[in-house]
């Protein structure tokens, strides 16, 4: 976006003259000189020349550039009628009546006003003529952004730099006539800044046109997320702002984020003041996208839905459109294509296709659209990067991973989520490890480091084959594949353009020899979950000890957003290296001990791994309180992580669990889940 600084104007600059007018400085000094004759009071002075001195009674002469000569005649010359003193002309030359005699003033002004000769392009009557102001290239620039190519108005704007040059303002340029959109030039317009020839692609003004800034509506959510460090309870409800916009079908597409933990979702149009209570139709954590409707025909009307565009190039203008904080209007703003590659998606704690722009995205922009120039979206604003050393860093979903999305629920009527590759890798670009691996000269791929415990019976790869392609398509040594020219692109890309449950054909080296499998992917299983997917959190209470799962959300809870730092190093390596081995695997943990006696000297158990019941390894929080329930030892034992073992007289904890409920208002010893 060209971004044309505001500037002070200088038109209303009064210019005072150095002395009044009228004056003449030559001619007071003259008036005072000793021996001149003193003119009378009244009526016009006398006609008598003033008789000269002799040169040696002559005062010094004062500053000023001397005569040409001293001799007589100049100096009777000086002394003739009417002539005042001071530095005599070069030659007498006669003087109409009604001029003032003299040299005139030295110093000129701007606004003389004085009677007789003007030296210059004569002004106007009693009119101050202002020095003409060049017009400089970035003027120019601004004229023509701003619609008005000779405006002086323009001209004095871009003139003079405010005196705070670190303080830049970007001022609004004039609104359409429909209101709240800036306009620019047409595209491919070409304007000039400092000498530099820029392209001004993007014509805002069209999506005003076509209508597309009444499809983007404000997105209005109460959030009740769960309390993980009280599972039984929930956390005090809040609210938030965000952006969607309509999209065929009579529905409206937004960011995960913004509705997650919903209790109410409400929309409201551009220029409207009537909330429309949505409905949440499906909600995609991995790829941070989420579908809503609304019963009523009324908010579909007159709305002509978005369409989604191709995937940007480097450099193409984008304009993302949303209600970020700030203010309350619907708010643009405008960059650049700045990178795609396959990135990390923060919410869904996955690699995907994503676009990097130089726009910004603020709080609130979650889930507006990025529109070409041609009005078609190319993106929804989902994130950005806040760092020290990174400036205008913006991230939104660009079409291949939106379309995957609303295809995944026409499809299946609800959200199935995104394949993942069963197996992880390593580069292999060691000479070394080639050799070790009887890779031939001009061979290329990708070492599988380890492969998915729960997957080993159902592909055909195992540790230490070299992948080769996928469906045809090579992998490089680094792990990237041709995408656009000269902009490769991980080969996890190929794997998410794919639906759960679908095949790929691939390629691999074994022992140096090229072999050829089909593999079937399926959704990512993790041992520690980004989400619960909007369900309450699990818990079971035995004897006053809070029995419950570990997921990312947990672990913000108890340890704040620096988490991966602060978490006990048991946990951060569950959760960074933590494989499933068995369906339904889970990190159960003993979050807390509510105190009683029964359970005294455990009372600072805090988040620790539980391994195993009665000397049966713990899979799961269902098995542990199943098993806990159906104990019939007379004392029951846990054992945790760090080599921790708490016993308990099992009559005496069953007994006590129910007080215990009573006393911290707990409604029941396990989660609904688990009943």
């Amino acid at each position: 976006m060209l971004k044309i600084h505001q500037f002070q104007s200088d038109s209303n600059r009064k210019l005072t003259p150095s002395h009044p007018p009228h004056s003449n400085p030559r001619a007071a000094a003259a008036a005072k000189t000793p021996g001149a004759t003193e003119p009378k009071k009244r009526g016009r002075p006398p006609k008598t020349p003033v008789v000269a001195k002799t040169p040696a009674t002559t005062p010094k002469r004062g500053p000023g550039r001397p005569p040409k000569s001293i001799d007589a005649p100049n100096s009777a010359a000086a002394t003739s009628a009417g002539k005042k003193r001071g530095r005599p002309p070069k030659s007498i030359v006669p003087q109409s009546s009604g001029k003032p005699r003299g040299r005139p003033p030295k110093t000129p002004t701007r606004a003389a006003t004085t009677p007789g000769k003007k030296r210059g392009r004569p002004p106007g009557k009693n009119a101050v003529t202002p020095k003409a102001k060049a017009v400089t290239p970035r003027a120019a620039a601004a004229a023509i952004l701003l619609g008005a190519d000779s405006s002086p108005e323009v001209e004095e704007r871009v003139e003079r730099p405010r005196a705070n040059k670190r303080a830049k303002t970007v001022p609004a340029t004039p609104a359409s006539p429909r209101g709240g959109l800036f306009t620019r030039p047409p595209v491919g317009r070409r304007v000039s800044l400092a000498g530099e020839a820029v392209d001004v692609h993007t014509d805002l003004d069209s999506l005003e046109r076509e209508g597309r800034m009444d499809a983007v509506v404000k997105v209005f959510c109460t959030h009740t997320e769960p309390n993980y460090s009280l599972p039984w309870q929930r956390k005090r409800q809040v609210a938030s702002t965000s952006s969607g916009f309509i999209i065929p079908g009579r529905r409206v597409l937004t960011n995960a984020h913004s509705v997650e933990h919903h209790t109410q979702v409400k929309l409201k149009k551009r220029g409207s003041d009537v909330k429309y209570v949505a409905r949440v139709l499906a909600i995609g954590v991995e790829c941070d996208l989420a579908l809503l409707t609304v019963e009523e025909d009324e908010f579909f009307e007159g709305v002509a839905p978005v369409q989604f565009g191709p995937l940007p190039h480097l450099s193409a203008p984008v304009s993302v459109i949303g209600y970020p904080i700030g203010g309350v209007a619907i708010s643009i703003t405008s960059g650049v294509v700045s990178r795609t590659e396959v990135t990390n998606y923060a919410h869904g704690g996955i690699d995907l296709l994503g676009v990097q722009i130089d726009a910004a995205i603020n709080s609130g922009n979650s889930g507006g659209p990025a529109f070409n120039a041609k009005g078609e979206c190319v993106g929804v604003a989902f994130q950005s990067l806040k760092h020290d050393d990174a400036e205008n860093i913006g991230y939104v979903i660009p079409p291949p991973v939106v379309k995957h999305f609303i295809h995944d629920y026409d499809k299946n009527k609800r959200y199935t989520g995104f394949p993942s590759l069963p197996f992880s890798w390593q580069r292999v670009e060691s000479p070394a490890m080639r050799k070790w691996l009887k890779m031939k000269t001009g061979q290329k791929g990708v070492l599988i480091s380890a492969v998915e415990p729960l997957m080993k019976d159902k592909i055909a790869l195992r540790k230490n084959d070299v992948l080769v392609s996928i469906d045809g398509t090579e992998i490089a040594s680094d792990g990237t594949v041709p995408f656009r020219a000269g902009e490769p692109i991980t080969f996890n890309y190929l794997v998410s353009e794919k639906y759960v449950g679908e095949s790929a054909r691939v390629k691999y080296l074994r022992d140096g020899k090229m072999n050829e499998t089909s593999i079937t992917f399926n959704a990512m299983k993790r041992l520690v979950p980004w989400h619960i997917e909007g369900t309450p959190p699990s818990y079971f209470i035995a004897g006053g000890l809070v029995f419950t799962t570990v997921c990312v959300p947990f672990l913000k809870n108890e340890y704040g957003k620096d988490y991966d730092f602060d978490a006990p190093v048991k946990l951060l390596e569950k959760f960074c290296h933590g494989r499933v081995e068995e369906d339904g695997q889970q990190v159960v943990i003993c979050a807390q001990v509510l105190a009683a006696e029964v359970n005294r000297g455990y009372e600072d158990l805090h988040n620790t791994i539980v391994k195993s019941f009665d000397g049966v390894k713990i899979a799961n929080l269902a098995q542990l309180a199943q098993a806990v329930e159906s104990s019939k030892v007379e004392f029951m034992r846990f054992e945790l992580d760090h080599d921790i073992s708490v016993v308990m007289d099992t009559k005496a904890a069953n007994a006590a669990t129910k007080a215990i409920l009573k006393t911290h208002a707990i409604p029941s010893a396990k989660s609904a889940d688990l009943r």
